[in-house]
């Protein structure tokens, strides 16, 4: 098969398509898929630059999700059929053209979402539902403040908290993505550029604060953070594109009685993601299919020229995903 190898840690253009060993048959419990599309996340841009390895056992290439057809199984599973549509959660192997993949990491293709599109759900829904409501709680007539709210995590974020009650509250760079944010569901929306965002949380909140917060950005915005939760709020930190390393106020995180919460996706076992996928197919999927929430594409690029899609994530160009279609003639999916 083909598949894009990371020659060397560095630029976009150590990425390369080429010929690579066929996947091992599918063992009990796992299935085979043929992949249509994928999908550009964060993690593929540090796994590119030598920064984020992928777990032990996974498949050396990038891409934390799919979409495809399922074109062998395992042993002893009977939850999946050959030539079934589906697309998956993946510890990695995403930008190849076939991929091996526990069975209980599958997912459905929701009802009314092309093929091409489903690529870009698995990530998204899976770290949104765990971190915002299995993890963080979050209720009906609570407050979210998303960071990043053009991003795949923040398009699909919004339009969950939205479905599930919740008021939500945007940052963004620019004045293009807050209004594609607001179009999304966003109550509120804060440039980060030009705005004081805890300022900007406590008048929109009558000095109440945000009962959860979404955070990619880590250390360089803890303390603001801390300073923009309400009383018994709960922070999610699910990303380091500030840092790191920064100094914690407990008394502020006591005196709001609040809790501090940090996760990764990728690395957890096996039985924790299944648990987090059978959630999602209960919770989520629904809500998808009713129209409620919907995939966010920004673009699709061929997967030949994934280079030029990782350059367009690095530079923050996009709202909502960024997918690569492996099979050519997905490419005609969105538009039928």
């Amino acid at each position: 098969m083909h598949a894009i190898v990371v020659r060397e840690p560095g630029g976009p253009d150590v990425l390369t398509w080429t010929s690579v060993p066929d996947p091992p048959a599918p063992e009990p419990g796992e299935v085979l898929i043929e992949v249509a599309a994928t999908a550009v996340n964060r993690a593929d841009l540090l796994q590119r630059r030598g920064l984020y390895p992928p777990p032990p056992g996974a498949p050396p290439y990038p891409g934390l999700e799919c979409s495809g057809t399922v074109a062998a199984v395992g042993p002893d599973v009977d939850s999946w059929s050959v030539g079934d549509s589906v697309c998956a959660l993946l510890p990695g192997g995403g930008y190849a053209e076939r991929v091996v993949v526990p069975a209980d990491h599958v997912l459905p293709v929701p009802s009314g979402v092309p093929l091409l599109d489903a690529a870009g759900l698995p990530e998204v829904a899976c770290t949104v539902w765990s971190n915002v409501f299995m993890l963080g709680g979050l209720r009906p007539g609570e407050t979210l403040l998303i960071h990043g709210g053009g991003s795949g995590i923040g398009t699909h974020a919004i339009q969950l908290a939205r479905a599930m009650g919740a008021r939500v509250l945007v940052t963004a760079g620019s004045s293009a993505k807050l209004a594609r944010c607001a179009e999304l569901g966003a109550d509120v929306g804060i440039d980060y550029h030009t705005e004081d965002f805890v300022e900007r949380v406590r008048t929109a909140t009558d000095g109440g604060g945000a009962d959860v917060i979404l955070d990619v950005i880590g250390a360089a915005y803890l303390e603001r953070n801390l300073q923009a939760l309400a009383v018994n709020g709960r922070l999610v930190v699910i990303g380091l594109q500030g840092g790191t390393r920064a100094e914690l106020d407990l008394g502020l995180l006591l005196g709001k009685r609040a809790a501090l919460l940090a996760t990764t996706l990728r690395a957890r076992p096996d039985a924790e993601k299944a648990a987090i996928v059978a959630s999602v197919r209960e919770h989520v999927w629904p809500l998808i299919e009713s129209g409620a929430v919907r995939p966010v594409v920004d673009r699709v690029l061929p997967i030949t020229e994934a280079a030029a899609a990782h350059t367009v994530v690095e530079a923050g160009e996009h709202v909502g995903k960024v997918l690569l279609a492996v099979r050519s003639e997905v490419t005609d999916d969105r538009n039928r």
